[in-house]
């Protein structure tokens, strides 16, 4: 049996210049039957939203939490060193959990509208694919997205569908 799942889902935030005000979060449409959590403002130029699916025991078995970051005028973001930075965070929590995980190639990717760069991580214990977890991070003009979600290995992959639908949904 896998740890709470809770437990299991690594954000590692963006690292970027900020700046004092933050516009209108971005829209996402969460799959029917998520759970839309109410996450605490971290700093205002920080939007944060996330939705959890649960089993019938209330168990969280997949978790989706996208963040926008404004970025200062004029810098910029080194999106591929920013992925490989929390995709290394990533790794490196489960390994501090006692699971292995192996991440693709940072590749090219869309986020809605915007042109993204893309990793996924396959998390095993003992040799069995126990989770997924996928990182989409995007940049657009003053600010930095970033679509994270993870599952336990069969609803990942039960749930695709309800992934791209809530990808594509997405309005910045």
């Amino acid at each position: 049996m896998i740890r709470p799942f809770k437990s299991l889902f690594v954000f590692f935030g963006l690292s970027l210049i900020a700046t004092s005000a933050c516009a209108d979060a971005p829209s996402i449409t969460w799959p029917a039957g998520w759970q839309v959590e109410a996450l605490p403002e971290t700093a205002p130029e920080v939007s944060r939203q996330r939705a959890v699916k649960t089993d019938s025991d209330g168990n969280q078995v997949m978790v989706m939490e996208l963040t926008m970051t404004r970025v200062e005028t004029g810098h910029q973001v080194n999106l591929q060193g920013v992925l490989l930075e929390m995709r290394k965070s990533v790794q490196k929590d489960f390994f501090q959990g006692g699971y292995q995980s192996v991440c693709n190639k940072v590749h090219s990717s869309t986020l809605g509208s915007l042109a993204a760069l893309e990793t996924t991580c396959t998390v095993t214990e003992n040799g069995r694919h126990v989770l997924s977890q996928t990182l989409v991070a995007a940049v657009e003009a003053d600010k930095a997205y970033v679509l994270s979600y993870a599952g336990q290995a069969e609803v990942y992959k039960a749930s695709a569908d309800e992934i791209v639908a809530a990808r594509n949904s997405l309005k910045f």
